[in-house]
Parts: C-alpha cells; structure tokens; sequence
C-alpha cells in the first residue's frame, strides 16, 4: 500500500485524478492588512508574532517579494516596512529572554541561495536587518524554522525551487550570526510551504503538485521523507502552497495546507495526518482570498478579536488594490468545521 501510495506520489502532475473537490465552507475574514507596494505578484507569506504581556498588540510580518518585508498591527494597519530584494517565505521565532529572530528566503541571487536574517524590535514594531547568509546553489523558495527542544538550537529549513531542502544550522552566540548548511533533502518536482512541529520535531513539506511529505528534522536523522497526503483533487487541490501548524497537547492538532487551484484550505489531524474538512475565506464585509501563496496560524489569546488563535493568508487577488494579507479568527474556522 505505502509503496503504491509512494510511486503515486513521485509520478507527479500526470498521476492527480480529475475529481470534484469536497464543498468547503466559507469563513469570513475579521481584517485585512494595507495592500503591498509592489504590483502584480508581490505579497507572498506571513509570520505572526504573539505578545503574551498584550496579546491585542501582536504584530503580523508579511513578505512582498518585490521590495521588501513589511510589519503589521492586528488591524492591519502598517507600522514598517524594511527594503530587502526578492524575500519571498518567513519564519520566526522567540528565543530565550524575549528576542525575536526572523528568517526569510531569500531570491535576489536565483543562482545561490540566500537566507536573510531580522531581529523583531517589539517595542518600534520594526525588523532590524542581521543580514544574508549563503546557504547552496538554486533558487531560494520555501523557508521555516526549528527549535530542538532538547537544547534550543535554532535551525532552518530552506526549500529550493527544484525540490532541494537544505537544512541550516543557525549560531547567534555571537555578535555576527553563524549560518551553516548540514545536510540536504529531495523531492522530485517543485515545492514551496514548509512548517516544523517544535514538539516533535517533525518536517512537513508541500510538494505543490503531488502532496505532502514528512522528514525527521533533526540533522542525525535520515533523510528519506515519508508521503502522508497526496493530490487527489478532492480532499487536496493542486498546487499546495502554505503550511501551518495547529498544535495541541503532546501531538495533536492540526496541520493547514493552502490550495491555490481551488483557493481552499484544507485541514489535517495530526499525528496520523488524517483528513479532518475544508474551508475558504469569504463571505463577509471583506473580500476573500484567492491564489493563495503563504499561510500562518498562532494558537491562543490574540484580544478580542481573535480569542483563540489566528489565521493569516496572502490574498493573491485584492483587486483594485494591490496583494495584501487577510486575518482570521482561529475560533471561526473551528466552528465551521464542527472541529
């Protein structure tokens, strides 16, 4: 079965089925950010920052991949922006004693790719530039990031355009940060959304058009990954795009995948990846999403508006304005879905 499952997989486009995809219900969005800048495909992939002194004061980072990174309030408004060349995905995460490292695939060299690096200034709502790190030849696409629980090591995930994902070790011991490439992974045909479950340090990646795949993300492991859900224009539309995460206890949860060949969401069980529904955004006083590229979704107090959690994605089509990002409350796509 998993040998089938497998060749299914890396027979590509060819082998997705014509199928209708399940209804998926419509959730409205409570908010959405300025339009980016840059015309065209410009806005591209979130990060969301909770602040747990504030929760209502929690900033969103949203790359537009022509010009630069831009930083967010929960209304949507834009406190900054920071210029930077052909970013295209961003993590983050806080470390120990409250500072915050983001990370973002960098393109501005196709040849080589790059990753470059911010610390999130809290209190001015900016991103301060660390720099750009090499990290192999190809072009930077996907890119998330890693706490090991055991020690905190910090590391990151760059997914390149033809499938390659090179794992990177992040030192911030010193004054200059340290970016080192360790090991490399492959998948056959183009991918672009990554997610690390911190908890278990598990590796979830988008192969768009032929489905998910899960990879130990520890360096020691190996780097064979393992197919847990595929194409099959029903439950998962081609292409698959953003990865999110949903945690919950010790293993479960969620994990959230963006279609952008049916501008769906589709949503996962965790840990067995068991297919649990599908949603869209839209319905409400705001436009919905569509061509989604980038995903995010933070779990817990977010203010009012967002008691629960919150879901961020990039709305490839915000005519007449410009790309932007829209917010979601968490807590009305688990009602939706009768989750």
């Amino acid at each position: 079965m998993r040998a089938a499952f497998l060749t299914l997989l890396l027979a590509g486009c060819a082998s997705v089925p014509a199928a209708t995809p399940i209804t998926a219900p419509n959730v409205a969005a409570s908010a959405e950010t300025d339009p980016v800048d840059s015309t065209s495909d410009a806005a591209d992939d979130p990060a969301i920052w909770r602040n747990a002194a504030n929760p209502a004061a929690s900033l969103v980072i949203g790359t537009d991949k022509q010009a630069g990174i831009h930083v967010y309030d929960l209304k949507g408004k834009r406190l900054s922006f920071t210029p930077a060349a052909r970013l295209n995905n961003v993590d983050l995460r806080e470390m120990a004693g409250g500072r915050v490292i983001v990370a973002a695939s960098d393109r501005a060299d196709k040849a080589n790719a790059h990753v470059a690096l911010f610390t999130l200034d809290t209190a001015a709502r900016r991103l301060v530039p660390m720099g750009r790190y090499p990290v192999g030849a190809g072009e930077a696409y996907g890119m998330c990031l890693w706490t090991r629980a055991k020690d905190k090591a910090l590391f990151g995930f760059v997914v390149l355009k033809d499938g390659r994902i090179d794992q990177v070790r992040i030192d911030l011991s010193a004054a200059t940060p340290r970016v080192e490439r360790l090991r490399s992974m492959k998948l056959a045909t183009q991918a672009e959304g990554c997610v690390v479950d911190d908890r278990t340090g598990l590796l979830y990646v988008a192969e768009e058009d032929v489905g998910l795949w899960r990879f130990a993300a520890d360096p020691a492991a190996p780097t064979t990954g393992t197919p847990i859900a595929r194409v099959d224009g029903r439950t998962l539309v081609a292409d698959a795009e953003g990865l999110a995460l949903a945690p919950r206890g010790a293993k479960g949860g969620y994990l959230v995948v963006s279609s952008q060949g049916d501008n769906g969401y589709s949503l996962y069980r965790l840990p067995g990846v068991t297919y649990a529904g599908r949603f869209r955004i839209g319905g409400g006083a705001i436009d919905g999403t569509s061509d989604t590229d980038g995903i995010e979704l933070a779990l817990g107090d977010f203010g009012p508006d967002y008691p629960k959690g919150l879901f961020v994605a990039q709305d490839g089509d915000n005519a007449p304005d410009t790309q932007n990002f829209k917010y979601v409350g968490w807590g009305k796509i688990v009602e939706a879905l009768g989750l």
